[in-house]
């Protein structure tokens, strides 16, 4: 079993991953994004270093997922925080002409050789709790990012999983949800997941009280 997890910057992916690892006993696949040189100076410039930017993520993400995927499903379950897709979405935000052009031609040819979840669960967040998730855990790296990037981001994060017709998707609204100090929350998320894939135990179950309509 293969679940990727997905949502803008901030959206609690990398958290919600590591949550459910014993959940589901899966390996683990996290996104390794420091290592990109060109990031800080990204967030200064986005139009000068968003091809170097999104071509080192390209090749940086291939190589991970082409490596470790195969191999930890031969295993057993892998749980992931992030699609391979998530660059191409990134890119068709952030490059144009010729860059995106020559960028789509790569990433196409990448992408036949990477392994498809069988289940994408798509984090839904508004905009501004993004923003104070984001300022909350103060990476050096985000704190030049723009609101007006997120809400772009934001925007094409919907309309991609409002049209997906590759993957499975399962979507969950995270704005009023706390699922690393509320433990019904995780419960919740867990069995939505559950649900989606057909995985018992699992039950219908009332929304959340005080929480949002999922």
């Amino acid at each position: 079993m293969y679940i990727a997890i997905e949502g803008v910057i901030g959206v609690g992916k990398t958290t919600l991953a590591r949550l459910l690892q014993p959940v589901f006993d899966a390996e683990l696949l996290l996104e390794i994004f420091e290592e990109n040189p060109f990031l800080s100076d990204f967030y200064a410039d986005r139009s000068r270093y968003a091809f170097q930017t999104q071509i080192f993520f390209l090749l940086s993400r291939y190589q991970q997922q082409y490596r470790v995927v195969p191999q930890a499903l031969s295993k057993g379950n892998l749980i992931a925080d992030y699609t391979f897709d998530k660059d191409a979405l990134f890119a068709r935000l952030n490059l144009e002409g010729d860059e995106l052009s020559t960028y789509t031609l790569v990433h196409e040819a990448l992408a036949e050789r990477i392994p498809i979840p069988d289940l994408v669960v798509y984090l839904k967040v508004d905009t501004d709790n993004a923003l104070q998730r984001i300022a909350m855990r103060d990476r050096s790296y985000e704190r030049l990012i723009e609101r007006s990037y997120i809400e772009d981001l934001n925007q094409a994060y919907e309309a991609y999983f409002s049209d997906q017709k590759v993957y499975r998707v399962l979507k969950i609204d995270t704005n009023s949800l706390n699922y690393v100090t509320q433990q019904k929350h995780l419960d919740h998320v867990t069995k939505r997941i559950r649900a989606a894939l057909g995985i018992p135990p699992f039950q219908p179950e009332l929304p959340l009280s005080g929480g949002p309509s999922l």
